[in-house]
C-alpha cells in the first residue's frame, strides 16, 4: 500500500552562493523556509519540483522536504536534517546566524 502524501516544501542550494533556498508560491526562491510554499497536493508538488530542477542556472539538488504548517501558518521542518539546513552551520555564528 502506498504511503499517504505528507506536506512538503521544495528546497535546494543556490548555485553560486551555496545557501539553502526554498521555492515560494510564485516560483521565486527565498532563503527563509517561513516564506516557502507548503505543498499539500502530490501532483502539484511533482510538477513544481520538475520546474525547480530545470532551473540549473540558479539551483543545485532541488528536492521535496517534509514540512508541517507551524502555529504561525508557515512551513516548519519535520526532520532534524532540514532544521539543520534551515539554521546553518553549527561551528560558530556566521551568515544567517549572525544576522538574527
Amino acid at each position: 500500500m502506498a504511503r499517504a502524501f505528507t506536506p512538503k516544501v521544495i528546497t535546494a542550494n543556490h548555485l553560486l552562493e551555496g545557501d539553502v533556498i526554498y521555492m515560494t508560491d510564485t516560483g521565486e526562491w527565498t532563503r527563509l523556509m517561513s516564506e516557502a510554499v507548503l505543498l499539500t497536493d502530490e501532483a502539484d508538488a511533482d510538477v513544481r519540483l520538475l520546474e525547480a530542477q530545470q532551473q540549473t542556472d540558479v539551483t543545485v539538488g532541488a528536492y521535496l522536504a517534509d514540512a508541517i504548517e507551524g502555529e504561525d501558518g508557515r512551513p516548519s521542518p519535520t526532520h532534524f536534517r532540514e532544521e539543520f539546513r534551515r539554521t546553518g552551520p553549527s561551528n560558530y555564528f556566521h551568515g544567517k546566524q549572525a544576522e538574527a
